[in-house]
């Protein structure tokens, strides 16, 4: 993209700001931000939010190390907690409706997981039963390698607007 996806506006917010206010917005406590890559030009426009921001050095050892990064300060500050969702900045119509759908359709087994684009995927919620898989993914590994393991265990929420997925300059250029 040329630059940091995160500080990228629309509608008078980052990307990330919006990530923040929707979460922040929502039952989920505590919210844990991990940076890596270009921290010192995103941290700026966040400090401001009761967030707790965790910086992942190993950052380009792949998305795995910062969800390792973000569960582990969880764990730390949070150990009772009994569930957690992972998401992006990257989709801009997340909102605090959306994610109490999650927590709301949390099953018996454990995940629930936003469908669109007839595939599931972020946000998504994760009992503390697979915390230790989601700590042990390697590399480019993301969470979508256990939505696919435990396809039986995941009970989707419908997320229309999820398809909407900031990865690239024409992406961007479509949102607006």
């Amino acid at each position: 993209m040329g630059k940091p996806k995160q500080n990228l506006v629309f509608n008078g917010q980052t990307l990330l700001q919006r990530a923040i206010e929707a979460a922040l917005s929502s039952v989920c406590r505590p919210v844990i931000v991990v940076l890596g890559s270009n921290v010192e030009s995103i941290r700026p426009s966040i400090e401001s939010y009761p967030i707790q921001i965790v910086y992942n050095p190993d950052w380009n050892a792949g998305m795995a190390s910062s969800i390792r990064a973000g569960l582990m300060r969880f764990q730390e500050v949070q150990p009772a907690a009994d569930s957690v969702i992972l998401m992006l900045c990257d989709q801009p119509f997340v909102d605090a409706a959306l994610l109490a759908q999650l927590v709301q359709s949390k099953s018996k087994n454990g995940i629930a997981a936003c469908a669109y684009s007839d595939t599931i995927g972020p946000p998504v919620l994760f009992d503390k039963y697979y915390f230790n898989e989601l700590l042990s993914l390697k590399g480019q590994e993301g969470a979508k390698k256990l939505l696919m393991k435990y396809s039986n265990a995941v009970t989707s929420v419908p997320f229309l607007l999820g398809y909407i997925d900031i990865d690239t300059v024409d992406d961007f250029e479509k949102l607006l």
